[in-house]
């Protein structure tokens, strides 16, 4: 059947993420700081949304919109949490998961040929998906130095008159990275400049810490009306299970976002619409919680790591870490199966994000604190074994 596959399905690789941790799911005793997910449980008033909501017996389909309520809900938090306004009724759309929303946004935007700029090290996805929309994918390298930050200049070099949209993700996975204004300002100037439209994925927009400022590139002068504003309740609200997105933007694209997501999906499952309501309108002292506790874990990982001669700068955003191995001399891939084999700590090669990955490691702080405690001791028995 192999020859019967897509071209652009079959040349397409498989996650690195997952085809490392199919490795690790076959060993015992593992501490992983590899997955991207939140240890907290769902906090007691959202899942107790979604019970309730079936308790009254709200089985049925929805808009495929989504429930006009939770659209209303969205378009207040958006207002509120990033200051940026959008019609509930025609602007936002509830999708399953961000990652469909990039999917149906990229499917409506492309014609075949259409290039679409990304910076990485990036998720996993962004490549693979806009090619599987017929897209032509253009990666930016971000560096270190530069804090991971995506660099105007850097991006202006890759612009060609086949330039159609430019993919964002701050604050990044894998890296922590965080854009202020004054980094975003000149991307902005650039998409206006040059007709961009900008997909904003901002699934970890309430996940910064020291006082770092959040700002959306929708906000920005000029940019409302060309940007596709991403974002869900996964990661801030721990809700991964509820695969709960969804998408702002202006009333044409989502109306062709929404043929897609009609005849693809339908709906978002109705009882995780009901939690993802109880979440925008009361989360958001949980979500407090969580980010201070974070923090926490942030601030030992990277104490941690630096001190056993794993350069790691602290990262401003979401929960991971990005680790500068090369140091050590091997390979994103040797360094962490080596690590997996020896020490059983579980971290993700560089380079499942991508080639400029090359010489990192991503550690997850999602992970309780003592269990980071173990893995890092582990990690440090490990790397002083690499200097005998």
């Amino acid at each position: 059947m192999e020859d019967k596959i897509a071209a652009h399905v079959r040349d397409i690789p498989r996650s690195g993420i997952r085809d490392f941790f199919e490795i690790v799911q076959s060993m015992h005793d593992v501490i992983s700081l590899g997955i991207g997910e939140p240890d907290f449980v769902t906090p007691w008033h959202i899942r107790e949304a979604a019970l309730f909501s079936l308790e009254k017996g709200r089985t049925g389909y929805t808009s495929n919109l989504g429930l006009p309520k939770l659209r209303e809900a969205i378009a207040g938090y958006v207002s509120r949490q990033f200051h940026v306004d959008y019609h509930a009724p025609s602007e936002v759309l509830v999708s399953v998961g961000v990652s469909e929303a990039i999917d149906i946004a990229l499917r409506a935007l492309l014609n075949p040929g259409d290039e679409v700029l990304f910076h990485e090290p990036c998720y996993v996805s962004y490549g693979p998906s806009i090619t599987l929309a017929h897209g032509k994918a253009v990666s930016i390298p971000v560096h270190g130095k530069d804090n991971f930050q995506l660099r105007a200049d850097e991006m202006a070099r890759r612009i060609t008159p086949k330039t159609k949209a430019l993919l964002l993700n701050f604050p990044t996975n894998p890296t922590g990275a965080t854009m202020p204004r004054e980094a975003l300002e000149p991307i902005a100037a650039l998409c206006v400049q040059h007709d961009l439209i900008v997909l904003s994925d901002e699934i970890y927009a309430e996940l910064t810490y020291d006082g770092a400022e959040h700002v959306s590139i929708a906000a920005l002068p000029g940019m409302r009306e060309r940007t596709v504003f991403l974002h869900g309740l996964s990661k801030g609200w721990a809700m991964t299970g509820f695969r709960v997105g969804y998408a702002c933007a202006p009333a044409p694209l989502i109306e062709a976002m929404m043929k897609i997501h009609q005849y693809a999906i339908l709906c978002a499952p109705t009882m995780t619409q009901y939690a993802a309501i109880e979440a925008l309108e009361h989360g958001d002292a949980a979500v407090a919680h969580m980010r201070e506790k974070y923090g926490l874990r942030r601030n030992f990982i990277v104490s941690a790591l630096n001190e056993m001669g794993i350069p790691c700068p602290t990262p401003r955003g979401a929960f991971y870490v990005f680790a500068d191995i090369r140091a050590t001399g091997l390979t994103s891939r040797e360094f962490s199966l080596r690590l997996l084999e020896e020490q059983k700590v579980a971290v993700v090669p560089g380079t499942a994000f991508g080639a400029d990955g090359e010489g990192f490691v991503r550690c997850s702080y999602a992970t309780s604190l003592e269990q980071i405690k173990i893995a890092l001791q582990r990690m440090a028995v490990f790397v002083a074994g690499l200097k005998c």
